[in-house]
């Protein structure tokens, strides 16, 4: 099948890739030239194992190509994939959909066939319905297909996470788009990937439930390590004894430092400020955004009082300062807000 990404950031670049390795014609599009133009030379502007020879194994073969020519790169693919950025608005909770719709304006010019077009971003309940507005400004509806198909990659396992998912999740409610999505991801179906066939915006809630979910096991075993700490008890023979129960998995039940990188932080409090803004009180998911904001306060009083207070001219040793190993996401990583903290306490890093 003839696919365009559009976005070459984490999910449209790795998505893009693995989409090409599977036998399909991808078109990764993005505005930045410098990152295209490094791209066509077989240089990834992330890090991820695997990813590179990937790349440059598709490109080689001519399945995989980089473009910043939009217009071209819908008009001959058949399916458009969003993968553009959803941050946090500034100084706010809720999901920033700026590009996301600004993606959607260009689609809606562009069309000259039937296009399914598919947010691959993780975006807040009713996102596809304004896209589908957007784009229904310019066109029949008959033309086009707005999906929900929201990715589950973690950093550092994406290729493999990719290429044997739990679950594909696909929110439509057409037909034909439905029968087009299964054909394309029949090579992992086969695999033993569950295809989860669901309305729109159940898709675009599995997502946030799911990150909202696996944050809320990272913060209960952090809090459940500080109370092993306080009784003498291993944190980690709670998390073997807790993990064997296939109820609960041992998956994510690891205490450590806050959770980071690009979507527990700013998905937990998206899906907050989308609760709120339907006066629905997420009051689980609220206390885990709170405990998890102050889990580097806690670290760093340990670090204080293991030291006996005595900071100054002290070394102490980052081991990794990502916000998780095989990665060099350093977004909302506990090293950005520890290391300044002792810093100013004159402390040699």
């Amino acid at each position: 099948m003839k696919l365009c990404m559009i976005g070459t950031g984490y999910v449209g670049l790795v998505s893009g890739v693995c989409f090409s390795d599977l036998g399909n014609d991808v078109i990764c599009v993005d505005k930045d030239l410098k990152k295209i133009n490094l791209l066509k030379k077989g240089k990834i502007p992330i890090y991820e194992p695997g990813l590179s020879e990937l790349a440059i194994k598709n490109y080689k073969n001519k399945r995989l190509t980089f473009s910043s020519d939009l217009k071209s790169s819908v008009k001959n693919s058949d399916i458009i994939f969003i993968c553009v950025g959803t941050p946090n608005k500034k100084n706010g909770s809720s999901a920033d959909l700026s590009q996301v719709f600004n993606v959607a304006r260009e689609i809606s010019s562009l069309i000259n066939k039937f296009k399914i077009i598919i947010t691959k971003s993780t975006v807040p309940v009713t996102t596809g319905d304004e896209i589908e507005r957007i784009v229904s400004k310019k066109n029949n509806k008959n033309k086009f297909s707005v999906v929900s198909n929201p990715e589950f990659l973690r950093e550092g396992e994406a290729i493999r996470d990719f290429t044997f998912p739990d679950r594909i999740v696909i929110g439509t409610d057409n037909k034909k788009s439905n029968k087009i999505l299964r054909n394309l991801y029949s090579p992992l179906i086969s695999k033993g990937a569950q295809y989860v066939s669901t309305s729109r915006r159940a898709a675009e809630l599995i997502k946030y439930a799911s990150n909202a979910f696996l944050a809320t096991k990272i913060t209960f075993i952090n809090e459940i390590s500080n109370l092993c700490e306080k009784t003498g008890i291993n944190v980690e023979d709670i998390s073997i004894g807790m993990g064997l129960d296939k109820r609960i998995g041992s998956r994510f039940l690891r205490a450590g430092p806050a959770y980071g990188g690009s979507c527990f932080p700013k998905d937990t409090k998206a899906i907050i400020s989308t609760a709120d803004k339907f006066k629905i009180n997420l009051s689980v998911i609220k206390t885990v955004v709170k405990s998890n904001e102050n889990r580097s306060n806690i670290l760093l009083s340990r670090v204080f009082e293991i030291l006996k207070k005595k900071i100054k001219n002290k070394k102490i040793t980052f081991l990794g300062v990502t916000f998780k190993a095989n990665t060099d996401d350093m977004r909302d990583s506990s090293s950005l807000t520890m290391i300044p903290a002792l810093s100013k306490k004159r402390c040699f890093n």
